[in-house]
């Protein structure tokens, strides 16, 4: 709202309320006066009255003059300080500038209107009551948005005070963000130099592990071919023997012409690996199983392992070896050889290293250093002078079923008979028995009988 507005309103004010003013007055009743006397005739008269009634009146009019000059010019003032006011809004709120112009318009409008009531000189109180609203309205709304103003102005502020915060982390970050990418070139340079350095003593511990590997490994090689060039004391074999021996048994059945022929035999023995498998070898003169002409077929058979800790286990097969069938070897699997925890002999890749061999009884009776020869007339075999024992203990002489071990400690082979030992390079079978309940389909009696048939056609010395 202006200041022409605010003059243009009160103009109006004021003629409204010179226009609506009753000048006139009622001239006031008198009472009934009684008669004057005659000594009263240079009382005064009527007109005397009158000219003081229009005194009175005048002196009414002019109080009323003043009291609306004073009215006018409290509402000057008042209008002054609006005017002040308002033009400090003005000034500092141009954001609602567009705002103010439609009311500045609006007032437009009812100066417009208030031009055409001065024209026609007879606007009503009502419509003034309206234009009083309309103006209050327009004053309500112009506070509404000072308001609006105002608390945009405080969000103005508030969002400079975090931009200025945020600018002051921003240059905070910057300034960390220098320090850190300096300390990560140096860093990054110190790693440069330890990974250079690494390098280097990577590079000289590699040669030294080198060095040292091979001289470990020659270190090894050379404990190696000390060891394999020594020969263990056939003390020692034996003891181990003794250690390491598990009890094997063989049982059988199958109908006889008198009734059912049941056979069981125990045999104690150790455990041969070539590498991959571990097996059990003994003499087929050590189990139930014998070869001739006329072999029954075995109904049921059962290979079990027994040590003196209580241990148990079953074996599932037998193998008569293809070198010569009077050799057993029972497969055992890893976990019942770890159950069992006996050591595990391996062949002997040397047979022939040293001139001796250590006999060992099948069932551990004696043992005794031996020499043995190489026949070429019989390749798979070799001969063992039994004529001269040397440091033989044990009250014993050589058979078929005991073991030859190599000096070294590995197992040489198993002797076929009281001169030959048939030297166990491999454990291919020629056949295989499988344990159970009911093997009669497997004709274990053809298959002995052959066994028999191919020994006696072998030399007389190897029978």
């Amino acid at each position: 709202m202006n200041r022409t507005l605010l003059l243009i309103i009160v103009d109006f004010l004021f003629l409204n309320l010179i226009a609506l003013t009753r000048w006139e007055r009622a001239e006031p009743v008198r009472s009934a006066q009684p008669p004057v006397p005659e000594v009263a005739a240079n009382a005064p008269s009527k007109g005397d009255d009158l000219v003081e009634a229009m005194r009175q009146s005048l002196a009414d009019e002019q109080a009323s003059r003043q009291d609306l000059a004073q009215k006018l010019a409290y509402a000057n003032t008042a209008i002054s300080a609006r005017e002040q006011n308002l033009s400090s809004v003005e000034a500092q709120k141009n954001q609602l500038a567009a705002n103010l112009d439609t009311t500045q318009r609006a007032a437009a409008e009812l100066n417009q209107k208030y031009t055409e009531a001065t024209q026609q000189a007879a606007l009503s109180r009502d419509q003034l009551a309206q234009l009083l609203r309309e103006l209050d309205e327009k004053n309500a709304e112009a506070n509404r948005q000072r308001e609006a103003l105002a608390v945009l102005s405080r969000q103005q502020a508030d969002s400079q005070k975090q931009i200025a915060g945020l600018t002051m982390a921003v240059v905070v970050g910057e300034t960390e963000k220098k320090q850190l990418q300096d300390k990560a070139d140096a860093l990054q340079t110190q790693v440069q130099t330890e990974r250079a350095e690494r390098a280097t003593v990577e590079r000289n511990s590699a040669q030294l592990a080198q060095g040292v590997g091979q001289l470990a490994q020659k270190s090894g090689e050379l404990t190696k071919e000390i060891r394999d060039n020594r020969p263990i004391n056939p003390n020692t074999l034996y003891n181990d023997f003794l250690a390491n021996q598990v009890d094997t048994t063989f049982t059988a059945g199958r109908k006889g012409f008198f009734g059912r022929v049941n056979k069981s035999r125990t045999t104690p023995t150790v455990f041969v690996t070539d590498g991959s498998r571990v097996y059990a070898l003994l003499h087929v003169a050590d189990s139930v199983f014998s070869f001739g002409l006329a072999s029954d077929n075995w109904e049921q058979m059962g290979v079990s392992f027994d040590r003196s800790s209580g241990y148990h286990a079953i074996a599932g097969s037998l193998e008569f070896l293809a070198s010569d069938p009077r050799v057993i070897a029972i497969p055992v699997d890893t976990a019942q050889v770890a159950a069992l925890g006996v050591k595990v002999y391996g062949l002997a890749a040397d047979p022939f290293k040293f001139p001796e061999a250590v006999l060992i009884s099948g069932r551990g009776k004696g043992y005794g250093a031996v020499g043995f020869k190489l026949d070429p007339s019989h390749p798979g075999y070799v001969r063992v002078d039994n004529r001269f024992f040397k440091r033989l203990f044990g009250d014993f002489a050589p058979s078929r079923g005991d073991l030859v071990f190599s000096q070294s400690g590995e197992l040489l082979g198993i002797m076929v008979n009281n001169d030959y030992c048939v030297l166990v390079k491999d454990f291919s079978a020629s056949e295989t028995f499988h344990t159970g309940a009911d093997t009669a389909a497997q004709q274990t009696g053809a298959a002995l009988n052959g066994f028999y048939s191919r020994i006696f056609s072998m030399a007389p010395e190897l029978q």
